[in-house]
């Protein structure tokens, strides 16, 4: 099997369509809460993906129904959790990490954990929610926090992302590769984009991916020519 392998520090994981499959879970629960509050839902839809749910609660409902909105697609949610299922290798992705890891999410703590455990994954010393800062996703402050309480430069780092909002704070915050996770990702500004974390492991200093997942590569990337990148 080829793989390209990248050096880093550290490596910094989205959850959500990068760890666990919760799409199509997470797509029905904010459609359950738009028939809620009588709200269309494919407007609702737009724009979910890497963001947090206050946000997208604030952009639909009155100041007077926010909590309560809030509240609900929540509760919604976590009903749905016990249903979500680990993305194709990243068991064995997270089994191979050494502490040079953190998880950073848009979900809240509980709906993460329940996420997290329903996957039967691995969970990091370092975990950055939705609830950790001030500015959500595409706002870098999430993946600063996580390099930061893992002594590690963010140029140093290397981010998983699945959705355009998780790509661009990921750039933001100055990651040295943001490798994308799923077809969606190809839309995005994701350096690398990889089908799942199959072959996906870390040993020696590196990430290796395994070159039959990759679906595509950002002409400014391939084109780079740095001493973390190696192709075997």
């Amino acid at each position: 099997m080829a793989f390209i392998t990248l050096s880093c520090n550290a490596v910094l994981f989205d959850c959500d369509g990068v760890l666990v499959d919760s799409t199509s879970a997470g797509e029905n629960a904010w459609r359950q809460w738009a028939q809620d509050h009588n709200l269309n839902e494919d407007d609702v839809l737009q724009g979910i993906h890497g963001r947090r749910s206050a946000e997208t609660v604030d952009k639909h409902l009155p100041k007077n129904a926010r909590k309560h909105g809030l509240d609900r697609i929540e509760e919604i949610e976590l009903q749905a959790a016990d249903t979500t299922t680990p993305v194709p290798g990243a068991v064995q992705a997270l089994q191979s990490m050494a502490e040079n890891w953190a998880i950073v999410t848009s979900a809240t703590p509980a709906l993460f954990g329940a996420r997290l455990t329903a996957a039967g994954l691995r969970r990091p010393a370092v975990v950055v929610t939705g609830d950790d800062v001030v500015n959500g996703k595409p706002a870098p402050d999430g993946y600063l926090l996580a390099a930061t309480k893992l002594g590690a430069a963010i140029h140093e780092c290397i981010v998983l992302e699945d959705s355009e909002t998780g790509v661009d704070a990921a750039l933001a915050a100055g990651a040295s590769v943001v490798l994308g996770v799923g077809p969606a990702a190809l839309a995005t500004r994701a350096h690398i984009v990889v089908r799942d974390l199959t072959g996906t492991t870390w040993a020696d200093g590196a990430l290796h991916i395994a070159t039959q997942t990759i679906l595509g590569e950002h002409r400014s990337f391939a084109d780079r020519t740095f001493c973390l990148i190696s192709r075997s």
